[in-house]
């Protein structure tokens, strides 16, 4: 008589998902090190694997495709770690949000500002210009875009119920100043076209935003 299959566990352990997430961090590491020195286009798959040290099959096990390294490579670098937590639930977007203050809301949204495009300017540049090359990474700015304009959007939403707008000034073009005044490309000229220190441009949004935004 045959003796019943038993069914195979699936190994894991503590060690295996700490290998797991050290290979993740060298590719993305190896990833955002090529992007940054050669563009999107030119970087290939391999040459991915080559500077992180891994086998070829380990990149496209791990992120399928060089979008998907951009894509992971984007996340982090927004929300800071590997959690999935979008930036709308961040505590750090939430400080803004649940500030009673309207000045200090929007000195806390410069804050972040500069928090965040310090460890993602590099990267998003990658993917504005990738954008051009790749429908997938097209897609991905259009939707970094929206999200960034909506968490923006709903910083001034938060202004508006205080009545805090300026006078003549509604929702939606307050929300368009601000998306504008914090939009990456402005970091670019003042910070890595003209020098500014990152301390100088977090205070110059602040200040602007509150003279274009608030009574």
């Amino acid at each position: 008589m045959a003796k019943p299959v038993k069914n195979k566990r699936r190994y894991d352990s503590p060690r295996r998902r700490e290998q797991a997430a050290e290979t993740r961090r060298r590719i993305l590491e190896g990833a955002e090190a090529l992007f940054e020195e050669r563009g999107y286009a030119a970087t290939t798959i391999a040459a991915i694997a080559q500077e992180a040290g891994v086998a070829l099959k380990t990149v496209y096990v791990v992120f399928e495709t060089k979008s998907g390294v951009l894509r992971a490579l984007w996340n982090l670098s927004l929300r800071g770690d590997e959690a999935d937590a979008p930036v709308a639930e961040r505590a750090w977007y939430q400080e803004v949000i649940d500030e009673p203050d309207p000045g200090r809301q929007l000195d806390l949204n410069a804050r972040n500002s500069r928090v965040v495009k310090l460890r993602s300017a590099n990267v998003m540049e990658v993917i504005r210009a990738g954008a051009s090359v790749d429908r997938d990474i097209e897609a991905l700015w259009g939707r970094i875009q929206e999200e960034f304009h909506a968490n923006q959007r709903a910083i001034v939403e938060k202004l508006a119920e205080k009545k805090a707008l300026a006078r003549g000034l509604d929702v939606d073009r307050a929300a368009d100043i601000l998306w504008a005044l914090n939009h990456p490309s402005v970091w670019q000229l003042l910070v890595v076209e003209r020098g500014w220190a990152p301390e100088e441009y977090e205070r110059w949004f602040a200040e602007t935003a509150r003279t274009q935004l608030l009574r």
